[in-house]
Parts: structure tokens; sequence; C-alpha cells
């Protein structure tokens, strides 16, 4: 089976508990070097199933590496994935939680997410004008009549974000009325979220180009200590395409699919996301009538103006929001320790 990639990917993992789902992944992972990132007690050991090759940091590593910026970085919530992406040198990340199995298509055939996300990220995305046949660059697609010739180059593809069958990825309440729901409808398309338009991103089953939006994938400060919980992909979601809009790069969202084996306890949720449920209906129109400077033409410079704001426009809600821009900023303090310039240059 071929390995696109294997050489410019690493796959992040934040785990509590032995990597026996690796075993269901082989055929498609073990090309693949793995970044596992142990959650909890430090003094645990992990099981990592026989021939992968793999690095595995755990919270005492965490701050050996990052010193006195390792406060940034959540404890006790998988929201400690981005210190994988941080510490990674390769071009591609795919980041995947360990209740995800491989689905299969409607033929009954695995899914290889890998090849489909590649293929996501290879492909350029349309956010400057919505194709209504979804992806113009898939095979047996194409731009249909009336759009407009001189969008059809495309711009670079940031994010790719893949869904899942099985347990859906709902909010508490949600989980509360709908709880035996489960996704049993897979959608073989792919589509370019429009600029100026956010989407909840899910940190599950999801690859993203390290070079164009790497330093701005920070999860936020979830978990131990925190109040807030389960919004930490959501937020880097919101942050990231904030900046891909001004950067002019993409994401896409559809396939692949993965199988979410098991939902998580919607009364353990409802205490993670209480705060949160509120406070999004006022996150979610500053993203949305946020606008970057014309001075910030990067990325890591685009987070720290960001930060800036969010301490400006949100702190008012809750001193958390002061401290989470306090974490924004010390995210790229450490992603500059890990990735200097002349490091990036040499990639």
């Amino acid at each position: 089976m071929s390995a696109p990639l294997a050489d410019q990917l690493d796959i992040v993992i934040p785990t509590i508990r032995n990597l026996d789902f690796l075993e269901e992944w082989r055929p498609f992972f073990q090309p693949y070097h793995l970044i596992i990132i142990q959650d909890g007690d430090p003094t645990k050991r992990i099981y990592v199933p026989e021939g992968y090759d793999y690095e595995l940091y755990n919270r005492n590593d965490i701050e050996r590496i990052l010193g006195d910026k390792a406060w940034a970085i959540s404890f006790k919530d998988s929201a400690c994935r981005c210190f994988g992406f941080m510490v990674s040198n390769k071009k591609y990340i795919y980041t995947i939680d360990d209740d995800c199995f491989v689905a299969k298509d409607p033929s009954g055939k695995p899914i290889n997410v890998l090849e489909q996300h590649i293929k996501n990220l290879l492909t350029p995305s349309t956010p400057f004008f919505f194709n209504t046949l979804y992806d113009p660059y898939r095979e047996g697609a194409d731009f249909v009549r009336g759009y407009p010739f001189s969008l059809r180059e495309g711009v670079p593809t940031a994010t790719s974000h893949g869904l899942w069958m099985n347990i859906p990825d709902y909010d508490a309440p949600t989980q509360m009325v709908k709880p035996r729901e489960r996704n049993k409808r897979y959608v073989d398309a792919v589509m370019t979220v429009p600029k100026g338009t956010l989407y909840p991103m899910c940190g599950m089953n999801l690859a993203f180009d390290r070079d164009l939006i790497g330093a701005a994938m920070y999860f936020g400060l979830m978990g131990e200590g925190q109040p807030i919980g389960r919004y930490d992909d959501m937020w880097a979601g919101w942050c990231t395409k904030v900046i891909c809009d001004h950067l002019g790069v993409g994401c896409k969202t559809g396939l692949p699919y993965v199988w979410h084996s098991k939902a998580s306890n919607p009364f353990t949720n409802l205490r993670k996301e209480y705060k949160g449920i509120f406070w999004q209906e006022e996150i979610i129109p500053f993203f949305q009538n946020l606008t970057l400077s014309k001075s910030s033409t990067n990325v890591e410079d685009c987070y720290l103006e960001l930060a800036d704001k969010v301490r400006k426009g949100l702190g008012h809600i809750d001193p958390y929001f002061s401290k989470l821009a306090d974490g924004m900023v010390a995210w790229i303090e450490g992603w500059r320790l890990l990735n200097p310039p002349a490091a990036s240059l040499e990639k």
C-alpha cells in the first residue's frame, strides 16, 4: 500500500492510555513517524505496538523543553497535542484521537485517511468563490459555468478537516437530547470553507500544512486549572481561519471519514463546556468582525496581533481571556524557540 509523503508528514496523537488502536491503523500509519503526547501522570508507561517509529513526550519533557513557557501547554486535556505540532520538523501534520478507528466507504473498502488528507492539502482551495460541484480539482469534477476564470487557479490549502462516522462531534446539550444518534451518512464530498466564514474545527481527524499555518495551530488553555474545556480545537479553528483568510490560503472540510468509537460522558462534557456555551455567543462575533493589519504578513505576526486583539476584545468577558492571550504569546515564543527562522528556511 502506498504511503504518500511518508518522509514529510508526522502523525500526532494525544493520549492517556495504551495505544492498542494503532493495530487497526497499521496498514496506513506504520510508514509514518508518530509523535505521541502523553497526558496526565508522566510516570505511567504507555504501550505502543511494535514496529512503529515514534517519539513520546510527557509532562516532564514539556517542562524540560519549554521551561517557563510550558504553562501554555494544557494539562489533562487533549489540547496538549499542540506540543507535538511545535516539536515536529515535518511540513505536514495529521492528528487523530485514540478512540478513532478505520472507517469504511459505502462499498466496504477501508478508508485511507492520510491519502485523502494529502490529496486535499496538495490541491488548491477556492475560498473566494463557491463552486457548486464542491472541490473542482477532484477526478470527475470541474469548475461550473459562471465560475470566474481568474479564480480557477485557486490558493494553497492550509487545513484539511476530516469527518466521523458513528459518534458525531456534538456538544453536551445535543448529546443529551440525542443520546442514541449515530452518523451513518457518508457524504462523498470535499469543499472549501468560504472566505469570511468560520467553522467548528474538530481535532480528532485533522491535517494541516505546518509551514503555512502551524504557528497558529495552538489549542489554547484547557483542562486542569482552566474554567473551560472542549473548546481547544474550535479555538484553534477560529484563529487559523481568520489568519488563513488574511493571508489568502484555504481550509477544506469533508472527506476523509474515521470511525469515532465512543461518546464521551455528556454530563462531564457539560461541566467543561458550560461557560463556553455562553461565551461563544460573544467570541464568534469577535472573530467574524476581526481584521488583521496589512503589516502582519506571516503567521507568527498575525498570531501575535490576534493575541493582542483577544486581550482587548474579549478580556471583559472573563479574566481567562487575558490569560489565554498571554498563553498565545508564550506559544509563539515556544514555537520560535524550537523553530528558529534558519531551521524553517532549511526545510
